[in-house]
């Protein structure tokens, strides 16, 4: 497995494995992207609000019981008719990732604002806080080490997930297990694997990274 990652024929043509990275990270990029446009809002609206808890949790627990592989399938069947170009492909393998995203960002985003400190909720109201004033000065900064830890575990979801891609011809380090099961080769099998493990806690360690630096030292004791 070292042996093939390490042969320089993998790092050139169009099978590169920084290429195959990189479309990787795209596919996850893209969807994570929408999951936070999609999660984030409704997560900060209920947990202000505390309207639509039952809903929310509800909505996640159904998500996450959807079998990835099968609802790609399923979608590129229902898109194939309607694009002609990779789009068929594309737009399914997407919005499974999303689906799969959207939970921990907008459980861990409500679950931060609900347990936000009523007493410092209730000072800021009393220093003249507007309801957004609140929202956005005392709440949401108090909810980032939850918001942090659920698009964490969105990432690392979404990233091991990817590899669903190339199942439906498209490219990412799933090619590698695809093309390896396909040609019996189990070390390039291997060799995805390990790429997809290790693609996912450097992203990860990136993270936890940017979570350092921007949160606060009271928060994070």
């Amino acid at each position: 497995m070292i042996s093939w990652i390490t042969n320089p024929q993998h790092w050139t043509g169009s099978d590169a494995i920084p290429l195959l990275i990189g479309q990787h990270l795209a596919y996850s990029a893209v969807a994570l992207a929408i999951a936070v446009l999609i999660g984030f809002p409704i997560g900060l609206y209920v947990g202000h609000t505390r309207r639509g808890v039952v809903m929310v949790a509800g909505t996640a627990n159904a998500l996450r019981a959807l079998p990835s592989l099968g609802l790609i399938v399923l979608l590129v069947i229902l898109f194939g008719p309607v694009f002609a170009s990779d789009l068929a492909f594309l737009i399914p393998c997407v919005i499974v990732l999303v689906l799969l995203a959207v939970p921990p960002i907008m459980t861990n985003t409500y679950a931060g604002i609900a347990a936000v400190d009523p007493a410092a909720v209730d000072a800021a109201r009393g220093m003249g806080y507007s309801s957004l004033g609140v929202l956005l000065h005392v709440e949401l900064p108090c909810a980032l080490p939850l918001i942090f830890s659920g698009l964490r575990s969105a990432t690392l979801q979404v990233i091991s997930t990817a590899t669903i891609a190339a199942y439906v011809s498209l490219g990412g380090l799933g090619r590698l297990i695809i093309d390896g099961l396909a040609q019996r080769d189990y070390f390039e099998m291997v060799a995805g694997a390990v790429l997809v493990g290790a693609l996912t806690l450097v992203v990860d360690l990136l993270i936890a990274l940017a979570s350092r630096f921007t949160l606060s030292r009271g928060l994070m004791r």
